[in-house]
């Protein structure tokens, strides 16, 4: 039978498809990276930020509230560069549907032709080829075909034939595509996506794991015995949805909650996104705070674990650092790092909170959100150092309201190490503070040593697969068997010896030995250069060459 009218509870269903589609082809989008080296994160980025907004709608209510909320959770949820276009796709979905309590075919095109304005405007140069150009071909395909007999199945049928041809056209567009032999990830992500929304709208079951694909973990009884004290609290979360029959929302100040949850508890995280309130605490009496906050709404979600049961198990791995009364300061930093040793370089250098994350572990926009949350100043700089993480950056910037947040738009480890080592606040004017940060990203070179994973020619380099290459942005230089005779090579190739200053940072698959004997080789190749070993510890990279 065919179907006419899309309401909140089928748009649900919908989204649940599409997730769980796309989650059963993660691995396929993520083999289609255009670089040869093992950083394919496309699909993993787009499944975690549709996730999340599958998981906030819910089973569904009305059209309008149940794409406002799956694009409330989308925005935070959103990870890399894909997953921010994503989540501006839905956010558009939800502007489309506004108001609206169902749908037929002629007004889901509107909402998608709205999406292809949101995911546009989110990059500040569209680049054709990629996820952008899938969508807008597909949705004025689909568009154009539609009369008053179209229905859902007819209007995804169009969208989904023409997304497989454009898509197929995208290494027509662009040359890396082509040379790389493969077509663009986000929108074969996005391919995925609406299949699996097809599937549901057929009637396909499919329910996702509300832990995003994570194992359940079996609880240890005799971790807290009769006999236990409850030494550390509870562990509490939930997201709040304000009523207004309850408080006046647009007055409503997050600011007198916080004040609040920090008398009731430690380690606070609190922030207000439209009408709902997203909240962290460790407490030990969580009943006390869950009917405090019942003066203001209602929980759409709740999570409370025991972190004393947590300890005794030894996997307390908690995801908010612990937040503590630091004193105001005019400017803090922000820094995203992978590996013990650069997260520590970069706390030496002054940087006044680490996100984990970097190539393949894209940090959420509420993972920087509750970095910036940690902190008491009136500008906070972010340092991405990954070109997939800046869009992200950017979208926790305008989301959070407590302080001037700047983006510095570092795409390497390099470039945030030199430009937070140099970093100069004396002057006082922020603008003035970032134009001084650009140009020292734009004098720092760095080179990149990693294990190839699949045969490609690049650059009229021959990579074999399980080779080492060496490579500055998106050219590679060299391909050798051996890590250090490829960043002896690279060092060569960027003119090592002119630079004053050589930081090699060595990675968790560079053995002591190894990373002894290319510091010794390098010294005495470039001995007007001082040279820095550090033992980063990151993955991926063997070696990070950074040159000043």
């Amino acid at each position: 039978m065919e179907t006419t009218v899309l309401d909140g509870v089928l748009f649900a269903r919908l989204l649940r498809g599409g997730a769980a589609n796309l989650k059963a082809n993660v691995t396929t989008v993520n083999d289609l990276n255009v670089f040869p080296i093992p950083d394919g994160d496309t699909g993993d980025n787009m499944f975690l930020t549709i996730n999340a907004g599958a998981q906030a709608v819910g089973e569904g209510s009305s059209l309008s509230q149940t794409a406002g909320k799956a694009a409330s959770g989308m925005l935070l949820g959103a990870r890399g560069n894909s997953g921010v276009i994503l989540s501006r796709i839905f956010a558009g979905l939800a502007k489309g549907f506004e108001g609206v309590e169902a749908a037929d075919a002629a007004a889901l095109g509107k909402a998608f032709e709205s999406g292809v304005t949101e995911a546009y405007g989110a990059v500040s140069v569209p680049v054709e080829g990629t996820i952008l150009t899938v969508l807008k071909d597909s949705v004025n395909f689909a568009n154009v075909r539609l009369d008053e007999n179209s229905t859902l199945e007819s209007y995804f049928q169009d969208f989904k034939k023409e997304l497989a041809l454009s898509l197929d056209r995208t290494p027509d567009l662009l040359n890396v595509l082509k040379e790389a032999g493969v077509v663009d990830s986000g929108g074969a992500g996005l391919g995925y996506i609406i299949e699996g929304m097809m599937n549901a709208l057929g009637g396909a079951d499919s329910e996702l794991d509300s832990t995003s694909g994570t194992a359940a973990r079996s609880v240890d009884l005799d971790a807290f015995t009769e006999d236990s004290v409850l030494e550390f609290g509870y562990c509490t979360e939930f997201l709040l949805r304000l009523q207004s029959s309850k408080v006046d929302i647009d007055s409503f100040e997050v600011e007198e909650l916080i004040s609040y949850l920090n008398t009731a508890g430690d380690s606070v995280v609190c922030f207000r996104e439209g009408s709902i309130v997203k909240v962290h605490v460790h407490t030990k009496s969580p009943g006390n705070i869950l009917n405090h906050m019942q003066q203001f709404g209602e929980f759409l979600t709740f999570k409370m674990e025991n972190m004393t049961l947590q300890h005794n198990e030894n996997h307390m791995q908690e995801k908010f650092a612990p937040k503590v009364s630091k004193p105001h300061k005019p400017f803090a930093m922000v820094s995203v790092a992978a590996g013990d040793g650069i997260k520590d370089a970069f706390t030496s250098l002054g940087c006044d909170v680490v996100v984990d994350g970097g190539q393949s572990m894209n940090p959420s926009a509420e993972d920087m959100i509750e970095a910036f949350e940690q902190l008491n100043a009136d500008v906070i700089f972010v340092f991405p150092n990954n070109s997939n993480i800046i869009m992200t950056a950017n979208q926790a910037a305008q989301l959070y309201e407590g302080a001037d947040v700047r983006v510095v738009p570092t795409k390497t480890i390099g470039e945030g190490y030199a430009a937070i080592s140099m970093l100069d606040t004396t002057v006082g004017d922020t603008d003035a503070i970032m134009e001084d940060l650009k140009e020292i990203i734009a004098g720092v070179v760095t080179g990149l040593v990693s294990r190839a994973v699949r045969d490609t020619e690049m650059d009229g380099v021959d990579v074999r697969k399980g080779d080492f290459i060496g490579f500055v942005g998106d050219k590679i230089y060299v391909d050798s068997e051996s890590r250090n005779t490829a960043a002896a090579a690279l060092c060569e190739a960027t003119k090592a010896g002119r630079y004053d200053i050589m930081l090699l940072v060595c990675g968790a698959d560079a053995s002591p030995e190894e990373a002894q004997a290319l510091y010794d080789e390098l010294h005495q190749a470039y001995k007007r250069t001082e040279i820095v070993m550090i033992d980063g510890g990151q993955p991926i990279y063997d070696y990070i060459i950074i040159l000043e």
